[in-house]
C-alpha cells in the first residue's frame, strides 16, 4: 500500500463494515508504517484499481510465542471468488514466514461465515471462541 491508496482502502473498509475516511485510512496506515513488525498490502486488478487489502502485524505476548496475525483483510464485492483473497493471504504468510513467524493466526467475527470457510479452506483452524471487550479512555491531557 502507498499513501495513494487510501481513497480505495478507505472504500473497501467501509465494505467490510467499518466506515472510514480517506483521511483516517492514512492516519492509521501511517501509524502502521512506524511499526518495524506491520505491513499493508494492496492488490490492484488490470487497470489499476484496488481490488482488496490485507494488515498483518507482529503479536508478541507474554504468555505464548510469536504469530504474525492478520489484522483486516477485504476483497472487493466485485472480486470476491477470483483469487485476490488467497492472493493476498500468501504474500501476508510469505512475509511472516520470512520474518521467522511459525503462525499466523486471524480473528473473524461469528457474523462472517463466509470468511469462515475462506480460512478454513486456506488451512486455518479455529482455536478458541471469545469475547473482545472495549472501553473508551478519555482524551489524555497531552495529547
Amino acid at each position: 500500500m502507498t499513501e495513494g491508496d487510501a481513497d480505495a482502502v478507505a472504500a473497501l473498509s467501509t465494505q467490510l463494515g467499518y466506515p472510514s475516511s480517506a483521511e483516517q485510512t492514512l492516519r492509521r496506515f501511517r501509524g502502521i508504517g512506524e511499526a518495524p513488525d506491520a505491513r499493508v498490502w494492496v492488490a490492484e486488478g488490470a487497470e489499476g484499481k484496488i481490488l482488496g487489502w490485507i494488515h498483518l502485524f507482529g503479536n508478541r505476548l507474554l504468555e505464548s510465542d510469536p504469530d504474525a496475525e492478520i489484522g483486516g483483510l477485504v476483497v472487493h464485492e466485485a472480486a470476491r471468488g477470483r483469487g485476490v483473497g488467497r492472493t493476498l493471504v500468501a504474500a501476508a504468510e510469505a512475509w511472516a514466514s520470512e520474518r521467522g513467524y511459525t503462525v499466523v493466526s486471524v480473528r473473524s467475527n461469528v457474523i462472517r461465515k463466509e470468511a469462515h470457510e475462506f480460512y478454513k479452506g486456506l488451512g486455518y483452524e479455529p482455536t478458541k471462541s471469545q469475547f473482545k471487550f472495549r472501553k473508551k479512555l478519555p482524551p489524555s491531557p497531552r495529547a
